[in-house]
């Protein structure tokens, strides 16, 4: 199975641009730490929490439709329904594979995954 790091997708509305045209069909990449570390020194999200957002999906989103680019404004211009779109696809491939590792019971033997609990909960 090969790791997959950038996943196609389909807006339900589509961003406009300038001239009318709709853009649907785009690409996300799998987020870096540097996607989000690097947007809290952002004086926008220090200003507005709510707008890390908007700075993650610019930087993960690499393809929409024909746009040459795809920036903060392009994600601010986005119909609120494409925007929940993104962001449950942003949470579903960014946080899907919880890692785990294999473990053998000493009285059956039995092997099986168990995942990895980074906060000890």
């Amino acid at each position: 199975m090969a790791f997959q790091t950038e996943y196609e997708f389909e807006l339900p509305r589509g961003y406009m641009d300038s001239s009318g045209e709709i853009h649907k069909k785009g690409s996300m990449r799998l987020a870096t730490a540097a996607d989000e570390i690097l947007p809290m020194r952002d004086p926008r999200v220090q200003q507005n929490p709510g707008y890390l957002t908007v700075i993650l999906l610019s930087r993960v989103i690499t393809r929409l439709g024909t746009l040459n680019s795809i920036n903060t404004k392009t994600i601010e211009g986005l119909f609120t329904i494409d925007m929940a779109f993104l962001q449950d696809l942003y949470q579903r491939i960014n946080m899907s594979d919880v890692p785990s590792y294999k473990v053998q019971c000493p009285k059956c033997e039995n092997t099986f995954e168990v995942p990895l609990d980074f906060l000890g909960e």
